[in-house]
């Protein structure tokens, strides 16, 4: 089994960046193999919807960033776990970018469809917005026909933090409990669909 864990946040050592490695370790103790890609850094140009990834090309865009070895991670993975800060109430722009951008995926025979996906988001009080941004994520999940879990009994929708400062996602014991969790569940939904 392998488990990807996506930091949609500009920061390469945030708290988001904290908070999915933290439910990748859960799933890496439980047996599964996993990776880690930060948005930080990447190169991902905006979708300008000039149909090209279509048949004729193999489906492949044109434009040439760092999005073809995210996407390609995201093909070999079983489960995807995407995390992003909490921007205005969304996910950041930069992973917005990247879900425009994986229109290749789904238009050639959805390729994520089936895999299990769950969401994370941190954001600077507790009612800052995560909601809506995980709700934005498994929006993203969904269109993909992927199959979506949330934690195990502390929280509805996925993993959940609050966050101003750097490294303050780790005093939330209420945040942190999620995240793992959901790295729990994660595995666990994993490994009964991977069962011969």
């Amino acid at each position: 089994m392998k488990v990807l864990g996506i930091s949609g946040s500009p920061r390469i050592d945030g708290n988001t960046a904290l908070l999915v490695k933290k439910a990748l370790e859960t799933c890496k103790n439980k047996g599964a193999e996993t990776e880690y890609i930060t948005l930080s850094g990447k190169e991902i140009r905006f979708c300008d919807n000039c149909d090209a990834c279509t048949e004729k090309t193999g489906y492949n865009c044109p434009k040439k960033d760092d999005t073809a070895a995210i996407l390609d991670a995201m093909k070999k993975a079983d489960a995807i776990m995407i995390g992003s800060p909490t921007y205005f109430a969304s996910v950041s722009g930069q992973l917005k970018t990247l879900f425009d951008r994986t229109l290749p995926l789904r238009r050639n025979n959805f390729q994520l469809s089936g895999k299990i996906g769950g969401a994370i988001s941190v954001g600077g009080t507790r009612n800052g917005g995560q909601e809506n941004a995980i709700r934005d994520i498994q929006n993203w999940m969904m269109i993909h026909e992927m199959i979506i879990v949330a934690d195990k009994k502390t929280a509805h929708f996925g993993g959940i933090s609050v966050a101003r400062n750097p490294k303050d996602a780790l005093k939330d014991e209420t945040g942190i409990a999620t995240v793992e969790n959901l790295g729990a569940r994660i595995y666990e939904v994993t490994s009964a669909i991977r069962k011969p």
